[in-house]
């Protein structure tokens, strides 16, 4: 983990201070629960994650309705904010973040490589949703290699991710 993300994710567990958080990860593959559970301290705050990387798994794993899907593509800020809410509910925690995107090479949906979503929501101790955000991210790698482009793109989705939980801490 390079050291401006493991700074990121030592502040984002000192920052939740009890709270709880989870994860829906789709193009990351779990890279977040990776910069959070490398902190000490993390297994007091971090419920845990779930890699949501077929649309498939998003519907059944945290409940991302399947009309959502197959309306907007699996890469959309509706289908992001679905798996954030899907997640907090699932594992019962504070807040739910939450990535879909294109890493590339590909397109995907339409999309080309480095369209991201992120979204991140707060849940009240009834459930409720208390505050959520949804950030699109167009990330351009200054690479040529595919292996260092998608590299960059998911670890850019990484600090974007943290960035946007910090805003709700």
């Amino acid at each position: 983990m390079s050291t401006d993300l493991d700074s990121l994710a030592v502040t984002v567990v000192l920052a939740l201070e009890g709270r709880t958080l989870a994860t829906a990860e789709s193009l990351t593959g779990g890279l977040i629960g990776a910069a959070i559970t490398a902190i000490p301290g993390a297994s007091a705050v971090y419920r845990g994650g779930v890699i949501t990387y077929a649309s498939d798994v998003k519907v059944s794993l945290v409940d991302v309705p399947a009309s959502v899907i197959t309306h907007n593509g699996a890469v959309h800020g509706d289908v992001a904010l679905a798996m954030a809410i899907g997640v907090a509910n699932r594992l019962d925690c504070d807040f739910g973040l939450a990535v879909t995107g294109v890493a590339g090479p590909d397109w995907q949906d339409g999309k080309p490589p480095g369209t991201v979503f992120i979204a991140c929501i707060e849940r009240d101790v009834d459930g409720s949703i208390l505050d959520s955000a949804v950030e699109e991210l167009h990330l351009n790698p200054e690479v040529e290699d595919v292996r260092e482009s998608r590299a960059e793109i998911r670890s850019e989705t990484v600090a974007g991710a943290l960035e946007l939980l910090m805003t709700f801490l």
